[in-house]
């Protein structure tokens, strides 16, 4: 089987999206803005949550987007998310930014869109894109860099059949995802249940007086180890609601004064205190540790722990973070001040009820994490033999 080389500007154009303007952003807008908050690290599109920018102005109609359109997130925002590549869901009316490349002009006679959204999975396209990209603070890449990328493509009927092979793990990591974001509704919905009983059964009680609010550790990048052991989670890795499990530094030796605290595990609870503040999400996987700028959020009693989560998960609470940071070129939120608001906090026998029902669920959304993470990585383990011809389909 004979497979063309070409470069990637020869079979489609990436063309950026719009600059939406600021006074026309309301949560009360049909119009969601899709930003690279809205990709997986990897691939793959993000129904963020709690966090969508509604548009309700005029917009050109070209940066409305359709069912399956490929778009590319253009900048960084995270580990693992610049170049990466998602389909867009039917179920709702988006808009691109100006960080979305929207791919289009395709050339249907030599490649098949979907195929398009594989290729930039591949290691080749990925590698090119991080290695061209530009940005000190944010890395972001351009059009025109991605075109001079060469890559070899089979002929059309192979690329439909390489690209219905991995469709089928794609689909079953988007079915845990739904699952995960059902859960996600049904821990906030018993949540507001819980607000709702008499006022007799609550106490008002600071934040601290039950929540450990640990502060990550300040390692110095001289002792970093491209091949340490231990994962250096930092702001990038938490985003609105997902863990990003993707980490740019590692270390080998632990610094000895190290708060032992700051080894994460699978369901500790971990918030940004640095640019987009508030942000909360559930740690999964192995060899963590938390730096500076995030903060771990324990809890005193055992029981407490899925109240924290959804405490802390909630619209209101992200408000109320929000109007408590400061800073003027970006938010800085105090651990301090975060733990002297006052919070209304249930009975213990509401808190254990309310720890029986939502604990199995916290339970369950990492769980359907680590299968998606497993499922990717064998995804990723076949992409390649199958994009090269190794494996004939």
């Amino acid at each position: 089987m004979k497979w063309e080389k070409v470069k990637i500007g020869e079979l489609f154009q990436i063309k950026h999206g719009w600059a939406f303007k600021g006074e026309y952003f309301s949560n009360e807008g049909e119009l969601i803005i899709v930003t690279p908050g809205n990709f997986y690290e990897g691939g793959g599109f993000r129904q963020v949550g709690g966090k969508e920018k509604f548009y309700t102005g005029d917009f050109p109609q070209e940066f409305l987007l359709k069912k399956n359109d490929v778009i590319i997130a253009m900048t960084e925002q995270g580990p693992g998310l610049l170049g990466s590549p998602a389909l867009v869901p039917a179920d709702e009316k988006y808009l691109h930014n100006q960080r979305i490349g929207l791919i289009n002009e395709i050339d249907n006679t030599r490649i098949d869109k979907e195929f398009i959204y594989r290729l930039f999975y591949t290691a080749i396209v990925r590698n090119e894109i991080f290695g061209s990209a530009t940005g000190t603070k944010v890395k972001h890449t351009a059009p025109k860099r991605i075109y001079s990328i060469e890559v070899e493509i089979p002929p059309l009927p192979t690329q439909r059949r390489i690209a219905s092979i991995l469709s089928a793990y794609d689909d079953l990591i988007e079915n845990n995802l739904k699952r995960i974001k059902l859960l996600e509704e049904a821990i906030n919905i018993y949540y507001k249940k819980l607000l709702s009983i008499g006022y007799k059964n609550f106490t008002n009680e600071k934040l601290n007086s039950f929540v450990d609010i640990i502060s990550g550790f300040p390692f110095k990048s001289n002792y970093y180890n491209d091949n340490g052991k231990h994962k250096i989670v930092t702001i990038k890795n938490v985003q609105d609601g997902f863990f990003v499990p993707v980490v740019t530094d590692r270390i080998e030796d632990l610094p000895d004064n190290m708060n032992k605290a700051l080894f994460l595990s699978t369901g500790d609870v971990i918030m940004s205190l640095t640019g987009n503040v508030g942000r909360v999400c559930l740690v999964y996987g192995d060899d963590y540790v938390l730096n500076q700028r995030v903060v771990k959020l324990s809890s005193k009693e055992p029981i407490d722990q899925s109240f924290i989560y959804a405490l802390v998960r909630d619209k209101e609470m992200l408000t109320i973070l929000e109007n408590l940071s400061n800073g003027t070129a970006q938010q800085n939120l105090s651990p301090i001040k975060m733990g002297e608001l006052l919070i209304r906090y249930p009975s213990s026998n509401l808190r254990e009820d309310f720890n029986k029902k939502v604990s199995p669920m916290i339970e369950m959304i990492c769980k359907l994490n680590i299968q998606n993470t497993k499922l990717r990585e064998a995804r990723d383990i076949l992409l390649p033999r199958l994009m090269n011809g190794e494996i004939e389909v």
